[in-house]
């Protein structure tokens, strides 16, 4: 019988994907019965293989980890999916532990940490460390922005303007305004430029 934790690795860079999958098939412990590069194979995997953890990126190419993670856990409730990842922003937070994920763990973190939290997943705990959950805290305290509003902050931090931004969305110069506005004060910042450096170090937005 079979006692390991079956574990499957979702990263799309390819070195750290391999490095990650020879360090933790090393551990006694855990077998790793898949590796892959992106969200939506990510998805098929588990349909196919039910390991017991996910270990999840979260910027992954076509879907991403939030996304495929909240997929998983529609196709698997009990799935256990924790995310490693290089990015700490309130809203990926928020994000992946909305999508259902029991772990939020950041890259760098020493190896023998990374595979204490897979076994505390694996044993049906939650793995949340101090910092990633005061962040979390901290953006329960401040106003949330709508869908409408974060669409609008994709494209500031685009470097759209309000005409383009308008035409992308299909509404009017002047209803991007208000949102521009509104998005200024929720942020607590004065012009577009702040707010384009909040979105990014929050998470709201990514640079293409």
């Amino acid at each position: 019988m079979n006692t390991k934790i079956r574990l499957m690795v979702v990263e799309d860079h390819h070195v750290v994907r391999e490095g990650l999958v020879a360090l933790l098939s090393s551990v006694e412990e855990i077998e790793v019965v898949a590796s892959v590069s992106d969200g939506d194979k990510a998805v098929t995997s588990f349909s196919s293989l039910h390991p017991d953890v996910t270990l999840m990126d979260l910027q992954l190419p076509g879907m991403g980890g939030a996304e495929a993670t909240r997929k998983i856990r529609e196709q698997a409730p009990d799935a256990r999916v924790v995310v490693l990842t290089t990015y700490d922003g309130d809203e990926d937070i928020f994000r992946a532990l909305q999508a259902g994920a029991c772990g939020y763990l950041l890259k760098g973190m020493p190896f023998d940490e990374l595979v204490q939290a897979i076994y505390a997943v694996h044993r049906g705990e939650s793995r949340i460390p101090s910092k990633i959950a005061d962040k979390l805290a901290e953006r329960s305290k401040g106003e949330q922005l709508t869908p409408r509003e974060i669409h609008v902050l994709e494209r500031i931090v685009a470097g759209r303007a309000n005409k383009d931004i308008a035409s992308d969305l299909s509404i009017s110069e002047a209803t991007v305004k208000t949102h521009v506005n509104n998005l200024l004060a929720k942020l607590g910042v004065v012009d577009r430029t702040q707010a384009a450096t909040a979105a990014l170090q929050r998470g709201f937005a990514r640079l293409r």
